[in-house]
């Protein structure tokens, strides 16, 4: 069947991976000129399962109340009258339970660990570079509350398949010799062995070369304006070139799905939370971490990808605005600096800013519609990057007559 993908970052370029192997064909279709140029251009680059517990914890309303009023806080809130956020915030807060914060917790891991296994086999199909490492990933710890409290989370990770150590000081600076050269004071860590990173960017533009060179058509520079439906079917997709007909239609347009969808009756409860991130080159210096690092204090990422290292994290509900806010990317390269002063020039970094697109419980949406031929592949947060490939074989064993490997039957838009 013809099968439109509607978003080319890294969930769409990815399921249309899984859809041109069923025998599909594929067209992917994004307003922007390439794929991956919107939230998966400088994204942290973690493949982190590790890290699949959601925003959503009972400690967040109190951590929110002391962030008030700083520009650089690692959660920020602009307040405006905007009816759509306080009525998910609500729904956000509802979530911040010891319940469902477990629960969440292990929605996101069966899918995170799914899709980190079948990234493998992506790269193995395919040949693709995209500067991966499959190092694994290490979460530090200042605080020895902090530090206990996270050792007993990941005892519970690693009943439920996700691998890993507790460390302390000087076991990380044994893993990770970029510690030894910081004034960091770190007191332990948990250390995912089998997590991985990469560049989601280079991830999607060689995934997009390579299903172009097996037919799978892109159409860039094109902006869906809305779905025309006959009764319970999308009969076709009006572009701002065309009118598109297809038997099976796919939204992976993050963020700004809920706008498309809307005028079906089809509410989304999806807000945007503004992201950063810093790209430092690290050519002729020897301090950048080797491995991917999670800092739980500073809420923020670091990632060796290549010659460069990124740095990312913060969250911001702004609404739409792509603007970068230079307190805070500054903020992010002055915390980097300041922990590993020798990892790079970072008068050279440079900074981005993209929309994340997160829903109340911060699990993905993916899953068939009240339409027959209409399905989502959204919300997936942060976890975008993590998560895609799962995604897109879950989905693309749905539209295929399949049942899906794992469980998705509490990651529907049913829940909602």
């Amino acid at each position: 069947m013809r099968v439109l993908v509607l978003g080319a970052g890294v969930v769409g370029v990815t399921a249309a991976y899984y859809l041109q192997k069923d025998g599909h064909n594929v067209t992917v279709i994004d307003r922007q000129s390439g794929s991956g140029l919107e939230t998966s251009f400088a994204n942290g680059g973690q493949i982190s399962p590790s890290n699949a517990a959601p925003w959503a914890t009972p400690e967040v309303p109190k951590q929110m109340l002391k962030w008030i009023g700083r520009n650089d806080a690692p959660l920020l809130y602009r307040m405006r009258l905007d009816p759509k956020l306080w009525a998910w915030s609500l729904r956000f807060l509802a979530n911040c339970t010891a319940q469902n914060f477990a629960k969440n917790t292990v929605k996101n891991l069966r899918l995170a660990l799914y899709s980190r296994a079948l990234l493998q086999d992506i790269r193995k199909d395919t040949g693709i570079q995209y500067d991966y490492l499959e190092r694994g990933i290490l979460k530090v710890f200042r605080n020895e509350r902090d530090f206990k409290n996270a050792a007993k989370q990941g005892n519970i990770l690693r009943e439920l398949g996700s691998d890993n150590q507790v460390l302390n000081a000087t076991e990380i600076k044994n893993l990770e010799p970029a510690y030894n050269t910081s004034p960091d004071k770190i007191i332990g860590g948990i250390f995912t062995p089998e997590d991985e990173s990469g560049d989601a960017f280079k991830f999607s533009i060689e995934l997009t070369t390579y299903l172009a060179s097996l037919g799978v058509d892109f159409r860039f520079t094109e902006t869906v304006k809305s779905l025309k439906t006959v009764g319970n079917r999308i009969v076709s997709i009006i572009t701002d070139k065309a009118s598109i007909e297809g038997d099976a239609i796919v939204v992976s347009m993050g963020s700004y799905s809920p706008f498309l969808l809307q005028p079906l009756g089809i509410k989304l409860p999806i807000q945007p939370a503004k992201g950063y991130s810093v790209t430092i080159p690290t050519a002729g210096h020897n301090g950048a971490p080797k491995i991917s690092i999670t800092d739980e204090d500073y809420k923020i990422v670091f990632t060796r990808l290549g010659n460069r290292m990124r740095v990312a994290g913060t969250v911001e509900f702004n609404g739409y605005d792509t603007q970068i806010n230079e307190e805070r990317a500054n903020s992010i390269n002055n915390i980097a600096q300041s922990l590993f002063p020798n990892a790079g020039d970072y008068a050279k970094a440079e900074f981005w800013t993209g929309l994340r697109p997160l829903t109340p419980d911060c699990v993905p949406i993916i899953g068939p519609t009240n339409f027959e031929n209409l399905f989502l592949n959204t919300g997936h947060g942060s976890l975008g990057w993590t998560m895609c490939a799962g995604s897109a074989k879950v989905l693309s064993d749905i539209i295929s007559g399949r049942i899906p490997e794992i469980d998705i039957s509490d990651i529907g838009i049913n829940r909602f």
